[in-house]
């Protein structure tokens, strides 16, 4: 395969061997490119070969001399280097199979890509990775990775995935680690599959692995009401989240003595839904699982403090706060609502009011209960009973750079059903003490 050249960086190595966009890359010192991964791991020597199809259709060689790591300098096209591969199982908790029909075609692609892993944190199973790919994983050192791990014990690792060539996770996992190959596991708990001692092994066997384990979060399944023709399953109740806090706070104090890390992590909706408080700043230690929504309440609450002293140390600031008496609203997913109301609370400047309000979720069925997955419509029936000036929304709530919600209303339509500014807030603690006090991003 060879892949198209889109662009040369001006005076870089490759720019000065003559190479231009429009020809076609095949291969460097005799190995083919098959993605972005190769062509960096490749190109990095100082001595390369490359084999190119011109412009022309014809073939050619170019010899290039440079420094080791230097960039060669070649924007190559990642709709062919970098073309997501498909998920190949057909796991019990698949969020994607409870989406409700009539969305647009994109929300329901399932990728399980480790490329995409490596580059940009995406969770894979490793089940559609053949033994010349995993070959080519440690041969890359593809470091660190993330894995959706779920169940170390062959038997349930296939009956939750559905995928006979799942039950191999600890033997790829340990050639990970003889490779010198980082990870970072996640395990998505189904009550009465999953939990109890089937989970407790999931934790030994993944520490077993450290320092190539880096850390293991634990997340409740999400359970929408579009579940026609699905395998039933159970969703997470108070006491079945408060029996996996438990669970992990037991091996968290054993591995904190024999690690110096906690290790495994429960997500912020256990405590959540447990009604228990959340873990301290430092039961955090660096946030390795912030993007599994391991500790995001703790960071906020933590930058929200960090952001207002240093306001407060400014006292120019504090003294031409105004007090205009505006009513905001903070609409919220149920699970956050008592979280973000004490925070809003706390931090509101004087003369304004705010107002917390939980959302509920009637798209994806009121068993959702987190910000990111409020959608337009709901949204907008929340607001209705309220009075208000101005509506702050997480950010987390429109897909990445756009404004969209998942059900397709653009920010724009949303504001004119509610008649009110909307301000979209970063999901930072500056970025909420900011708009606390003024419209920061308005539709």
């Amino acid at each position: 395969m060879a892949i198209p050249i889109l662009a040369v960086t001006g005076r870089s190595p490759a720019d000065k061997a003559g190479i231009r966009a429009g020809e076609k890359l095949e291969s460097v010192n005799g190995e083919k490119i098959i993605d972005e991964i190769d062509y960096q791991a490749l190109t990095s020597a100082s001595r390369l070969t490359l084999d190119l199809i011109g412009t022309d259709g014809s073939p050619r060689q170019v010899f290039i001399y440079k420094s080791p790591w230097e960039p060669l300098g070649l924007c190559l096209d990642e709709t062919v280097a970098l073309k997501p591969r498909h998920c190949r199982n057909h796991c019990l908790f698949c969020f994607i199979d409870q989406m409700p029909e009539g969305m647009r075609n994109t929300l329901y692609v399932k990728d399980d890509d480790w490329r995409l892993s490596m580059m940009m944190g995406n969770y894979v199973t490793l089940t559609n990775v053949d033994d010349k790919e995993f070959t080519r994983i440690l041969q890359r050192k593809a470091s660190p990775l993330f894995i959706s791990i779920h169940a170390t014990d062959p038997e349930t690792r296939v009956r939750l995935l559905r995928n006979p060539n799942a039950g191999n996770i600890m033997e790829r996992l340990r050639l990970l680690r003889d490779h010198g190959i980082q990870f970072h596991g996640q395990v998505v708990l189904c009550p009465g599959i999953n939990d109890g001692d089937i989970l407790a092994r999931t934790i030994e066997d993944t520490a077993s692995l450290f320092p190539a384990a880096c850390s293991l979060a634990i997340v409740p399944i999400g359970m929408t009401s579009h579940r026609e023709g699905l395998t039933p399953m159970q969703c997470v109740t108070p006491e079945k989240a408060e029996e996996v806090i438990r669970l992990c706070e037991s091996f968290q104090e054993q591995y904190l003595r024999d690690f110096g890390t906690r290790f495994v992590f429960p997500s912020d909706e256990f405590y959540c839904i447990a009604g228990k408080p959340l873990p301290e700043d430092n039961d955090y230690e660096d946030y390795p699982q912030i993007e599994n929504g391991v500790g995001m309440l703790r960071l906020l609450e933590k930058e929200c403090e960090s952001a207002a002293d240093d306001e407060a140390a400014d006292s120019a600031v504090l003294a031409d706060q105004p007090v205009h008496g505006e009513r905001l609203i903070i609409p919220t997913g149920v699970s956050a609502q008592p979280f973000i109301r004490d925070l809003a609370e706390r931090y509101a400047p004087p003369g304004t009011s705010v107002e917390v309000i939980a959302v509920p979720n009637r798209f994806f069925g009121e068993s959702i209960t987190v910000t990111g997955l409020i959608v337009g419509r709901d949204l907008v029936d929340a607001l209705k009973s309220h009075t208000f000036d101005r509506v702050l929304i997480s950010g987390t709530m429109l897909r990445e750079q756009t404004d969209r919600f998942l059900d397709d209303m653009t920010l724009e339509e949303v504001r004119q059903l509610v008649g009110k500014p909307i301000t979209v807030v970063a999901n930072t603690g500056d970025a909420f003490i900011r708009a606390l006090r003024g419209p920061e991003v308005e539709s």
